[in-house]
């Protein structure tokens, strides 16, 4: 799972101007805003780039950490 879309609609970008950012066609990119694709680590890190974030930013966190002793 990814938050791309949720950075874009954060920044008030759309998903055609990132498509062109990174290369890939707009339906790709739409399959990656809508988690139906995962971009590879490589297209992730472009991504975090073009919208100057850190990569962990666009990843949803799989861990729930608690306070056990």
């Amino acid at each position: 799972m990814n938050r791309i879309k949720e950075i874009l609609e954060i920044q008030g970008r759309k998903q055609t101007w990132l498509a062109g950012k990174i290369g890939k066609s707009y339906v790709v990119v739409t399959n990656y805003c809508n988690n139906k694709a995962q971009p590879s680590v490589e297209v992730l890190r472009d991504i975090a780039e073009v919208l100057d974030v850190d990569i962990r930013e666009l990843l949803v966190s799989t861990k729930i950490f608690s306070n056990r002793g």
